[in-house]
């Protein structure tokens, strides 16, 4: 070799090594130090007593997962909005937190009515959204999304779940009243509840629906009119400040001696209302949430987690700390996937987004399957009231697991036209498993 082909070969091989270097530190600079996260939650208004605990859960599980090396070994970085400050000033937070702070990644919304306000926002902007608690079963149905996921059921799973335990442990009913809120969520399960009915249980009438605004302390007039009419079931869907404040005010006035109450948001609860709510009351977790999993109860990591929850707190967890549990889950679990999927280097929120399609996940209860249509399939949980020596309050008893499966319309079908298509032999399905209180 001369000299000058050797100089040539020490040049070549030095830039080999300088790209080699170059790649290395572009990979760096591409890992963020930290990944900052906007969530949404009540933390004001009558809801914060459903959102306070869910931002609880998330403070304990954000902790956890840095203390064991964050999302690919990178910090997660909260940033927290309150729900109750309205729509639009959620909105101009939302923007904020995307446009001026740069984050990529928002767990939004609580609300249906808000979940569907920033979700055309979320791909506007080109945000990874996970809906870590909204309902509405439209966010997915009506609009294709690429950035936005649901780590959790929707309405639809979750009110023919409950009509399936209805009808599965009070058949004979043939009068029914509803008393939802009035805003997206309480028309949206009513619309649901109403097809429903129709096909599953076409000889029972309708004899009232009422929408009492959202945020309401004052339900004499409901109540009124439910005495004189006597149904023989009140199907109630809402949930934190009004479901307790209707439900007090209803025992007040003995209503639930005369009519089977159905509350399926009403394990969010339990304990807040202590021995106010009576025995035989159906309640739902809004998917297979309880802090007395028959499942999962003795769980070594869902009994540190309540462990943990009840220290900070001073309570148990409620269904919004297990829907924030499993949307902390899908992230994670979506990032460490899109980065083995990109060869070890940091990915983009579109290679996470549709890393979340696909996966199945868990964090306290059954494991959670993710549609590609970012939908993610929950099983449900519903039990009756019992009071027991061990609570001060009632815990669910003849449980029921109802698979996801079975109460969700497939890909692609609107929930009412697949409403019309259901057999009543779903009621009898043998997927669904019965569990009894055990202390």
């Amino acid at each position: 070799m001369t000299f000058k082909t050797n100089i040539v070969a020490r040049l070549l091989a030095l830039a080999v090594s300088s790209c080699a270097l170059a790649g290395t530190s572009a990979w760096a600079q591409d890992k963020p130090a930290e990944l900052k996260v906007g969530i949404s939650t009540f933390t004001s208004g009558s809801a914060s007593v459903f959102g306070v605990p869910g931002k609880a859960a998330g403070e304990i599980l954000i902790d956890k997962m840095n203390a064991e090396g964050g999302i690919g070994g990178v910090k997660v970085v909260p940033s927290w909005i309150d729900e109750g400050i309205g729509g639009d000033r959620l909105l101009s937070e939302y923007r904020r937190l995307v446009q001026e702070q740069g984050i990529k990644v928002m767990l939004a919304t609580i609300s249906s009515g808000n979940c569907l306000i920033v979700a055309p926002v979320a791909e506007d902007l080109k945000v990874l959204n996970l809906a870590w608690d909204c309902g509405t079963e439209k966010l997915l149905e009506e609009s294709r999304r690429k950035y936005v996921v649901r780590p959790a059921g929707n309405a639809t799973t979750e009110m023919m779940a409950t009509l399936v335990y209805l009808l599965k442990n009070k058949p004979d009913f043939k009068t029914v009243a509803i008393v939802n809120q009035d805003y997206s969520w309480g028309r949206d399960s009513r619309d649901i509840l109403v097809d429903a009915l129709s096909v599953l249980k076409p000889d029972a009438k309708i004899v009232a629906e009422m929408f009492p605004k959202f945020g309401a302390s004052d339900f004499s007039t409901e109540i009124s009119r439910l005495q004189a009419l006597r149904p023989d079931v009140i199907i109630s869907t809402s949930w934190g400040g009004d479901l307790d404040t209707f439900v007090r005010q209803a025992a007040q006035r003995g209503l639930f001696t005369r009519s089977t109450f159905v509350l399926p948001l009403a394990e969010s609860s339990l304990e807040r209302l202590g021995s106010v709510l009576p025995e035989g009351v159906i309640v739902g977790g809004r998917g297979d949430h309880y802090f007395l999993h028959p499942e999962t109860r003795n769980d070594p990591a869902h009994v540190a987690f309540i462990k943990a929850f009840k220290d900070k707190t001073g309570a148990y967890p409620i269904y919004p700390t297990y829907h924030m549990a499993q949307s902390l889950a899908a992230l994670k679990a979506g990032y460490e996937k899109a980065i083995a999927d990109n060869g070890g280097k940091w990915p983009t929120v579109e290679q996470v987004a549709q890393a979340i399609r696909g996966l199945t996940f868990k964090a306290y209860g059954r494991p959670i399957a993710m549609r590609e249509d970012g939908q993610g399939m929950e099983a449900q949980l519903l039990g009756t009231t019992k009071k027991v020596a061990e609570f001060p309050f009632p815990v669910m008893d003849n449980m029921m697991i109802i698979p996801a499966e079975i109460v969700t319309p497939p890909v692609g079908q609107l929930t009412h036209d697949w409403i019309k298509t259901v057999k009543s032999d779903l009621i009898a399905s043998d997927k669904i498993k019965t569990f009894s209180y055990k202390p």
